[in-house]
């Protein structure tokens, strides 16, 4: 039994029993009972597609994310669903990958399912190269698009983010002021928030007057980047001669193979290493010592995005930029 046959045994069209399953009020009682007492004997189940036929909406929210097992997205599309759900609408979940021709074919996909709005998790969705960028114009002309922690600037496409210039700043300005002089940054992506972070650790030397040295600059590709990963190649950098006496990652799991490091080589933390991340996930307190890290303001950014779309498939006009600040969260991995 679908939704055809139920308008057929009713007596009515599809439309009518897609508003009786919505609870619209534009329907009859004689007519709402009619329709719910032929759902009722079928034992028929609705889907989002069913609800949405005729009213112009699938009550359904498209969410777009790189790699769902990375802690911070997986995070963000947990915050997100719940946030949605209470608002009584579905999530479609497609994972892209970060290749340019997988991200197209995801939002292809979620077009295809007629979803109210999508949802593109991370700066990793913008490209370099502002052609290759084509595929978010043209899906924002029919769907409205948020993007989490990026920026682009583009009709129907609204950016929810956190100044990652300006936190890491702060954390690379903190790090100094306890007295640490070499600070060692360790990263991972050279996107738009990756290279925020990095001329936020740029800015607060240069700030103080401290000579900005190419060889505390670390970066760890994506598929090198395990807490074992780190750990050897800062091993490596210490066998080179490369001075070090704090270390500051744009992710926090970078920043506990830091930790990890500073245990084998035999070295106190934070007496004789600093170490900050960046996230404060829950890892923060999972290690010894715990983490400081840089709170992002995740949760209040995808509760923003998720008012943001409300408001703007109720038709409000909403803010096209929201820019959060992020917080160092100190704990015992750093000197007071």
């Amino acid at each position: 039994m679908n939704i055809y046959d139920i308008s057929k045994k009713a007596g009515v069209s599809i439309a009518t029993v897609s508003r009786v399953l919505n609870d619209s009020p534009h329907v009859s009682p004689a007519t709402r009972q009619k329709v719910m007492a032929v759902i009722n004997d079928s034992g028929y189940v609705p889907n989002a597609f069913a609800r949405g036929l005729g009213l112009n909406t699938m009550k359904t929210i498209g969410l777009l994310c790189p790699d769902a097992s990375d802690p911070y997205q997986a995070q963000a599309l947990a915050y997100l669903e719940h946030a949605f759900r209470t608002r009584n609408y579905d999530c479609v979940l497609s994972c892209t990958g970060k290749g340019l021709d997988a991200r197209i074919a995801g939002v292809e996909l979620l077009k295809s399912r007629h979803v109210d709005g999508m949802v593109l998790m991370g700066s990793s969705f913008i490209e370099n190269a502002d052609k290759d960028n084509d595929y978010i114009r043209q899906a924002a002309k029919s769907t409205p698009l948020i993007l989490l922690n990026g920026s682009f600037a583009c009709e129907r496409v609204y950016c929810v983010l956190c100044d990652d210039q300006r936190a890491t700043m702060e954390a690379t300005q903190h790090l100094l002021d306890t007295g640490c002089k070499r600070i060692l940054y360790l990263y991972h992506s050279k996107n738009y928030s990756g290279r925020k972070k990095l001329a936020g650790y740029r800015a607060a030397l240069k700030n103080r007057g401290v000579e900005a040295d190419e060889t505390l600059l670390c970066y760890f590709a994506q598929d090198k980047m395990s807490v074992q990963d780190v750990r050897d190649q800062l091993l490596q950098m210490e066998k080179r001669g490369v001075q070090f006496d704090a270390v500051l990652a744009s992710e926090d799991s970078l920043a506990i193979g830091a930790l990890k490091y500073a245990r084998t080589a035999g070295k106190r933390v934070p007496e004789d290493l600093c170490v900050a991340g960046y996230n404060n996930s829950t890892y923060c307190n999972f290690c010894e010592p715990e983490l400081t890290s840089v709170d992002n303001k995740l949760k209040a950014i995808c509760d923003h995005i998720v008012e943001t779309m409300m408001g703007v498939l109720d038709g409000k006009e909403m803010p096209q930029k929201t820019v959060f600040t992020g917080e160092l969260v100190l704990r015992q991995s750093t000197r007071k």
